[in-house]
């Protein structure tokens, strides 16, 4: 049981640490550091919250098992949770390496995409961990 409560207390830490963390990074907790150039919508906050809360669920999982699998799909999933909320125009390693007329067009449309994919990795990593436990 303490174990449980240990693995608990990290999942949760996880997940407000990456709420915060993103939510500063990418502007949608707004700061006195930058101004988001996309708007925030809903769907943003959505799928901030999602990934927060999958991520915590997967640190939980990941510290009660012994033999883990998937990492890398969830850790894919933590990228596409950041860069489906992340405002394309503000990125500084998007912008270095792209213009911004093509994160305009090709990024910005496919964000809700890449919200869906991080929420859609965590979930098969943490069934497919769900079955093992039992």
């Amino acid at each position: 049981m303490e174990r449980f409560r240990l693995a608990l207390a990290k999942g949760c830490l996880v997940a407000m640490g990456f709420f915060l963390a993103t939510g500063v990074v990418t502007g949608l907790l707004p700061t006195s550091l930058f101004d988001r150039m996309v708007s925030r919508s809903l769907l943003d906050y959505a799928f901030l919250s999602l990934t927060s809360v999958l991520t915590g669920v997967y640190v939980v999982q990941r510290t009660s098992l012994t033999e883990c699998s998937g990492d890398r799909c969830a850790y894919g999933g933590g990228a596409a949770g950041f860069f489906a909320v992340a405002c394309p125009h503000c990125n500084a390693i998007l912008a270095s390496l792209f213009s911004a007329t093509w994160l305009a067009t090709y990024v910005d449309p496919i964000r809700p995409l890449l919200g869906l994919i991080a929420i859609a990795l965590f979930t098969v990593v943490i069934a497919s961990r769900r079955s093992l436990m039992s």
